[in-house]
């Protein structure tokens, strides 16, 4: 469990740094260079996501229930799933609804999904992961909107066709997740 927590600390800790340290940040950008610290900030994020995915793994060698979700939930978390890669599609989808009115999909669905998740497993490795995740973004979402309307950041009007592509895709990924990579990943079949 530990180890999951600490790539968790380097992951969302390296994630945060525009949240609580943003003129920092911009430092470092303005005296590294952007590609290096794209680079830099690339290479960290992936130590952690690899001592996120090692650390899960190990804890699931140790599981500790906290509650009993009902089967409901776990099918519910599927709608949830859904909801949350159609607005990360749609943070990468040109012109949509989705970011013209959040201006931050992403973050919105990095919350659908780990709400989702929360309500339906409750295992201590899946609530200290998930629960991680929904605050990151939840506190993510508010700094950003904040910084947003304080810098007067406007996104571009939605359009229909946006919308397509950014349900199309989300749909896709999402099937080709429940149908075969979640259980190739994460060896759980969340269809079953």
């Amino acid at each position: 469990m530990l180890l999951l927590i600490f790539g968790l600390m380097v992951f969302l800790g390296v994630h945060s740094i525009r949240i609580f340290a943003s003129d920092w940040r911009q430092q470092q950008v303005v005296r590294l260079g952007e590609g290096p610290w794209k680079g830099l900030y690339s290479v960290v994020s992936l130590m952690g996501l690899i001592l996120i995915v090692v650390g899960f793994d190990q804890a699931r060698a140790n599981p500790v229930l906290i509650y009993a979700p009902p089967a409901w939930l776990q099918h519910l978390n599927i709608v949830f799933t859904l909801v949350a890669l159609v607005l990360v599609a749609a943070a990468y989808s040109p012109r949509n609804h989705f970011k013209a009115t959040l201006g931050h999909p992403m973050l919105a669905g990095v919350k659908a999904w780990a709400f989702g998740h929360l309500l339906a497993i409750g295992m201590l490795r899946d609530v200290v992961l998930f629960g991680a995740f929904l605050v990151w973004a939840i506190v993510d979402f508010i700094v950003s909107r904040r910084r947003d309307r304080a810098t007067g950041v406007v996104y571009p009007a939605g359009s229909l066709t946006g919308n397509v592509i950014a349900v199309v895709a989300g749909i896709t990924v999402w099937a080709a997740f429940a149908f075969w990579l979640h259980e190739l990943l994460i060896g759980v079949n969340p269809l079953a």
